[in-house]
């Protein structure tokens, strides 16, 4: 099949024809690839493939300098029909032959595509064909299922067309309860606007610190949400207690999918149980808006309690979305050598002069 590289230079034209795409992602938008190179240094290359003159695929890849070496990654993409195997075999050589002209290390896929329903081993576990023949193609092609899956791999998803009545109705029993506790306890909800980013990080700090994951500084999230928030991509919700923020949800919103990014809570008033109502003011905004699907963004890779995640999953679960496991990430090697020397050699080096210098210090 034959593919034409199209030029697309516009930040409107690049998200009006990525939207049109099977599986599109806010992480492929125009301002998602601006906002990594302003902040991290990942250069974006975004790549638009057409087919008899119409956009069929798209990719933005990241490409960041290692020393004389390079290496690339798209963040959920590309984006594409992966049931047309003709399609995704093309746009794979496209990506292949770019990997090598660019004397990449390695070029990491993630695209957004299922590759089975469900909790593996349950009733409801369920492969679905496209993404295991898109896992079978790349096994193929000697991809390599990535030992760093940047993204999460598992999600839970909750379908929005129902009514509200019917979405509250199909929660857990529990998880409809405290919604409506935090409704008699006072709190309430609302949208935040960028004059709130400081009360924004600041509960997310909070929250850091009480459950133990570690945050970048507070310029990296602040320029994140603005930049988005701005682009009309990303919207706070806010929970409130007297007048007093207790709780925040961000969420990214593009194309099908409106997704929960971000969650923070602080430490009074949470026997309010504002974190159950915020998600479902979420979902409540994301449905008024037109969004069918969503995202509740990350489910254990392991589904058992040893996962790191799995006291989060419990409470999405209440929620009863459904479990989504995607086919990961992958990397295209275009050199053996010079990868495993990248993910062997070099972290040797650099644990061996830190060492050093902690002697010499």
């Amino acid at each position: 099949m034959h593919l034409e590289a199209t030029p697309i230079t516009s930040p409107a034209a690049w998200n009006a024809a990525l939207r049109a795409l099977p599986h599109a992602h806010v992480l492929q938008s125009w301002e998602w690839g601006e906002f990594k190179r302003q902040t991290t240094g990942w250069q974006p290359r975004r790549l638009a493939f057409s087919r008899g003159g119409e956009i069929v695929a798209m990719a933005s890849v990241g490409v960041r300098s290692v020393g004389p070496l390079k290496v690339m990654y798209a963040p959920k993409g590309p984006a594409l029909d992966y049931t047309d195997t003709a399609l995704t075999a093309a746009v794979l050589d496209q990506l292949q032959a770019f990997a090598r002209k660019q004397r990449a290390v390695w070029l990491k896929i993630d695209p957004d595509v299922i590759a089975a329903a469900g909790v593996p081993g349950e009733p409801d576990d369920s492969p679905n064909p496209t993404g295991q023949a898109l896992i079978s193609e790349l096994k193929t092609r000697g991809w390599r299922c990535s030992v760093d899956q940047v993204q999460f791999r598992n999600t839970i998803t909750i379908d929005l067309t129902p009514s509200e009545d019917d979405l509250l109705a199909g929660m857990s029993q529990s998880t409809r309860r405290k919604v409506r506790i935090a409704q008699r306890e006072g709190i309430s909800v609302r949208e935040g606007t960028v004059d709130d980013l400081s009360l924004l990080y600041d509960l997310y700090r909070v929250t850091g610190e009480r459950d133990g994951f570690l945050i970048r500084p507070p310029e990296y999230y602040q320029h994140e949400w603005r930049y988005l928030m701005e682009a009309g991509l990303a919207q706070p919700l806010i929970a409130e207690f007297n007048g007093e923020a207790v709780a925040h949800v961000i969420l990214f919103h593009f194309g099908a999918k409106c997704w929960y990014f971000y969650g923070a809570s602080g430490s009074d008033h949470r026997d309010k149980m504002p974190n159950y109502l915020l998600q479902w003011e979420a979902m409540r905004w994301a449905k008024e808006r037109g969004y069918p699907i969503y995202d509740m963004w990350g489910a254990p890779d392991e589904f058992d309690e040893s996962d790191g995640m799995w006291g989060v999953y419990q409470f999405k679960r209440g929620f009863r979305g459904t479990v989504l496991r995607h086919v990961g990430a992958w990397d295209y090697v275009p050199y053996p050598l010079l990868y495993r020397a990248y993910t062997q050699a070099i972290p040797r080096v650099l644990n061996w002069l830190r060492r050093r210098q902690a002697v010499m210090c």
